[in-house]
């Protein structure tokens, strides 16, 4: 049986352990807070969960999925992601993680950055571009027909095929969206970034985290990638 690795007990972090352990695998969990705070958390995703630490997912998972903020993934230990899939659903938010000169020139995307910063894991970019909440609700078994795609990029194929089955067994239909240098396109405020599975695309901002979502098919996401032009990073402030 599978064990995936979690590292980021938040919204996202929280919703694919859901998916996890209902599509059998088991979850090892971890934040920055130490495994006690995780007590109610694992209670509700039953037997298949345990808490750890975070070199305890890094271990036993055999992929990670990353879910911290990005201003966290530096202070990660040296070396505890060496070798593993590593699906990281990290964005850069200027009004939490600070103002980093290379992403605000777009030097590098966020995910260039992330993998520069963990040169020895095998690095997808995943599930950084939909709500939490949307996660556990369109989730669907394989072959349904109203079953939604995720984006996925990276430099590294082998391991992106990896994500790919994972993903697939999570709930997901997969679309490819190229390299890390390519993940602009479902980056915050680009057209493949949460609004996209929204089932009324004229949800105010300001009901976003209680927004009902609409099945988002793979031809809707590779239409959303194909037209997405690039945000001037500089200019966001959340």
């Amino acid at each position: 049986m599978a064990t995936l690795g979690i590292i980021g007990s938040g919204n996202i972090g929280s919703a694919v352990a859901r998916l996890a352990v209902a599509a059998g695998m088991n979850v090892v969990i971890a934040n920055s807070r130490g495994p006690e705070t995780l007590t109610d958390l694992v209670a509700e995703l039953g037997p298949l969960a345990q808490a750890g630490t975070a070199e305890d997912a890094a271990k036993l998972g055999d992929a990670v999925v990353l879910s911290i903020p990005l201003s966290a993934v530096s202070g990660l230990p040296d070396g505890l992601l060496d070798g593993k899939i590593v699906l990281d659903t990290s964005n850069y938010y200027p009004s939490r993680d600070g103002r980093i000169a290379e992403l605000d020139d777009s030097t590098v995307t966020t995910s260039e950055l992330v993998q520069s910063q963990l040169p020895g894991a095998q690095y997808v970019k995943a599930f950084n571009n939909i709500l939490a909440h949307h996660i556990p609700l369109l989730a669907r078994p394989s072959g349904s027909a109203d079953r939604s795609a995720l984006p996925v990029a990276s430099d590294n194929p082998a391991a992106k095929a990896e994500a790919e089955a994972l993903i697939d067994a999570l709930g997901y239909d997969v679309v490819d969206a190229g390299t890390l240098a390519d993940s602009w396109r479902f980056e915050p405020d680009s057209s493949g970034y949460t609004r996209l599975y929204l089932a009324d695309a004229g949800t105010p901002d300001d009901q976003l985290m209680t927004s009902v979502p609409g099945t988002t098919p793979k031809t809707k996401v590779e239409s959303a990638l194909k037209s997405a032009s690039r945000v001037n990073v500089a200019e966001r402030v959340f």
